[in-house]
């Protein structure tokens, strides 16, 4: 079975990662990930210090393999969530949404792997000399903020820009994916809209109905007015989101107009306020599965395709 760098670095079973999904990747579904072999990851988001802690909390009572905890660095309580993660001795964290250069003495120290999600070589670069254990590459197929490159063209530039293990994120939700990941340079994988299939994730049964729905052309993204653009599936709020986005409305409405959809999606399953973060590999996610069937067929496929490869070109 494929085996990485990344597997002896964090000490987990396969190279794949489930994506720090905001009010989607609770301690539930974290541990059943780890359980299954790969990195489970439980989302900060704009969540207050307790909460994370009650998660952390939850998936430790659920599991004994390591997890990680995906903190927004632009969130309001970030120093809360920093601080957590280290008095729960947290095996992982991830960043997103900033530059987590002021934690990172901190969390060394106390012996996690900082690994931080870049969209640019610059960022990877500068991550690589303040110290970071690997990196997440993540391309703009992805869900929720996304940058401007894609997986394909990030990745290897990624790769050729630093000595430390790179995870691909981005368009990937089967072996496929990840068999191209490994050969663009990568020695992991990291898949949020895959596991929003799973039947450890909580999400309302209206969101899981819009994903397994999902067609190709399902996504939309909104946000680029304001610096910070992000990609759900293309219901009636993103919608209305982009008449206000190239409309009269102010900055400051817009941030208001956006409050609390997201929640609204995962929890009360709004079709028409929610706003419902999805990657644009949607489409491929037909089943519901447990999580650790997930991470082990998406990496039984992977090492099928890469023992044939040689099949497709002579």
């Amino acid at each position: 079975m494929i085996k990485s760098a990344i597997c002896e670095l964090l000490g987990i079973q396969y190279p794949v990662f489930q994506g720090g999904m905001a009010w989607i990747a609770d301690g539930k579904l974290a541990a059943a990930v780890s359980n299954g072999g790969g990195l489970g990851i439980i989302a900060a988001g704009n969540a207050p210090g307790s909460y994370v802690q009650e998660q952390i909390r939850i998936a430790r009572t659920l599991t004994s393999k390591p997890i990680g905890v995906n903190i927004m660095l632009m969130s309001p309580f970030a120093d809360e969530v920093a601080d957590v993660v280290v008095e729960e001795t947290v095996e992982v964290v991830t960043t997103g949404a900033g530059n987590p250069s002021k934690y990172l003495k901190e969390w060394s120290a106390a012996g996690i792997k900082v690994i931080p999600v870049v969209a640019s070589v610059a960022m990877a670069k500068l991550m690589t000399r303040l110290g970071a254990s690997a990196l997440i590459a993540e391309g703009g197929e992805s869900g929720g903020h996304v940058g401007e490159l894609t997986t394909m063209v990030l990745v290897p530039q990624v790769c050729d820009a630093t000595s430390l293990p790179v995870i691909a994120a981005g368009g990937i939700a089967d072996g496929r994916g990840a068999a191209a990941a490994f050969m663009l340079g990568a020695c992991g994988v990291q898949m949020g809209t895959r596991f929003l299939s799973a039947y450890e994730c909580n999400i309302h049964p209206n969101y899981k109905e819009n994903i397994l729905k999902a067609t190709d052309l399902c996504t939309m993204v909104t946000g680029k007015r304001l610096g910070h653009p992000v990609r759900s599936l293309r219901t009636p709020f993103p919608r209305k989101y982009a008449k206000a986005e190239y409309g009269g409305m102010s900055d400051d409405e817009l941030e208001t107009l956006a409050e609390g959809k997201l929640r609204m999606a995962v929890q009360q399953g709004d079709i028409q306020n929610g706003c419902f973060l999805s990657g644009q590999i949607a489409a491929m996610v037909k089943q519901e599965q447990p999580a650790a069937e997930i991470v082990q067929q998406v990496i039984e496929e992977a090492e099928q395709i890469l023992r044939r490869a040689n099949a497709w070109v002579k």
